[in-house]
């Protein structure tokens, strides 16, 4: 198991203290995380294996920094800021993972500077809006709508873990304070869920492009990975079965292996 480092960097004039999670050995990977906060998990831990990994956590999320979220105004203000902190963590031209509103952001950053990613993942991203299929509005429904909709096997260790509630009554209330103020945090930038443009700009991706997507999500529909695809001009899908909006954690080594072959192309 890789032992994770924590840096803390400073970036926007000092204004925003970012907690970046490092591990592993090996070229530069960067992994973008979703709207509900980052957490090292199983897929992370396997990235490491082959990669140094960064994973930082999105402006605001990060404890002891809640206030960090309001020196961005916008979705361009983020990408800027992430633009920042890859000069700040000396990341020339860093592999480029994103997870859903991480995977967004991953494809802004990749449109906006084509020349810092050297290869781009895309699991299960955010980013489009289609009328006949709605992306489901994340940020309001109850948590178990929420895992109904983004976990294929309700039984599953996965789907269990993320409605576990802590015994200890503070650390519930904590786990309550963090989930809630991230969802604040990232939905900031993307609220209401219509599209923030990204189809004007995405044909700017240079990088070679996976766009990874669970057959069975019912969060961001699986038509979303089509678009993604027909607007990236050297990209391709890979379609997961049995997995919904987590692929990379419900089916993990199928994932992985993909990711790692496609990087070593």
């Amino acid at each position: 198991m890789a032992a994770v480092q924590e840096q803390t960097v400073k970036v926007w004039k000092d204004s925003i203290t970012t907690k970046v999670h490092v591990a592993g050995d090996g070229p530069p990977l960067v992994f973008l995380h979703g709207a509900y906060g980052l957490t090292w998990d199983p897929f992370l831990e396997t990235l490491a294996e082959h990669y140094t990994v960064y994973a930082p956590e999105h402006p605001g999320t990060t404890l002891g920094d809640p206030d960090g979220v309001k020196a961005l105004d916008d979705l361009w203000d983020l990408v800027l800021y992430y633009d920042e902190l890859f000069d700040h963590l000396n990341l020339e031209k860093p592999y480029l993972v994103g997870h859903s509103f991480g995977g967004m952001v991953a494809s802004e950053l990749a449109a906006s500077y084509p020349g810092r990613v050297r290869k781009l993942v895309l699991v299960s991203p955010i980013g489009f809006w289609l009328d006949d299929d709605p992306v489901k509005n994340w940020m309001i429904l109850p948590l178990e709508e929420v895992v109904k909709a983004a976990v294929f096997d309700q039984d599953s260790p996965l789907a269990r873990g993320m409605l576990a509630v802590p015994d200890d009554v503070t650390a519930a209330q904590d786990l309550q304070i963090r989930v809630t103020w991230s969802l604040a945090c990232t939905g900031k930038f993307i609220w209401p869920i219509p599209d923030k443009g990204l189809k004007k700009r995405i044909h700017r991706i240079t990088a070679p492009t996976l766009v990874v997507w669970g057959t069975e999500d019912k969060l961001v529909p699986p038509v979303y990975a089509e678009e993604f695809r027909k607007r990236i001009h050297d990209s391709r899908i890979e379609m997961i079965s049995s997995a919904a909006h987590l692929p990379h954690l419900e089916q993990l080594d199928n994932v992985k292996e993909l990711v790692n072959n496609f990087i070593r192309q």
